[in-house]
């Protein structure tokens, strides 16, 4: 088993679903906290029906996603290190969403879904690295230019 990111900065609709389908995934999970995109077709209701069409699942896990106050934090300082410890707070007190992610990912090809093109500054790494530490599997990214694995062990 491999948990997936996503991301669908600065990529059409058409790539995206490509790129999931490509890669086998059957299941996305939504983890931004609020659902909506000004780039369309990446709100709720709009992706959850193109993912249908194109033989994927959608979920929608928002207590997974980064808390207002945290990204406002850092939207006003841009100190990533606070970000992260805010965000992994969090994220320690969202254990039953991470259990239920977990057997979402290791009943299906599951990738976890925000907008951040880097997923080295995006929460959904940390989610993704959390599902698979207790899944006991690997983090692969999907992004615009190919895969990117991550190395086994990496720490949070």
């Amino acid at each position: 088993m491999t948990v997936f990111t996503a991301s669908y900065e600065g990529r059409s609709l058409d790539d995206f679903l490509a790129d999931l389908t490509v890669r086998g995934v059957r299941l996305v999970a939504d983890v931004r906290e609020a659902p909506i995109s000004r780039k369309p077709g990446f709100s709720k209701s709009a992706l959850s029906e193109a993912l249908k069409r194109a033989g994927i699942t959608y979920c929608h896990i928002r207590a997974l996603g980064c808390p207002k106050p945290v990204r406002d934090a850092y939207r006003e300082d841009g100190d990533w290190v606070r970000y992260t410890r805010s965000f992994l707070k969090h994220l320690d007190r969202q254990q039953p969403a991470v259990d239920d992610l977990v057997a979402l990912a290791k009943a299906q090809r599951t990738a976890l879904l925000c907008y951040e093109a880097d997923f080295n500054r995006c929460h959904r790494t940390y989610v993704a690295r959390a599902v698979a530490e207790q899944a006991g599997s690997g983090v692969c990214h999907i992004t615009a230019s190919g895969l990117v694995k991550e190395a086994a062990g990496r720490a949070a």
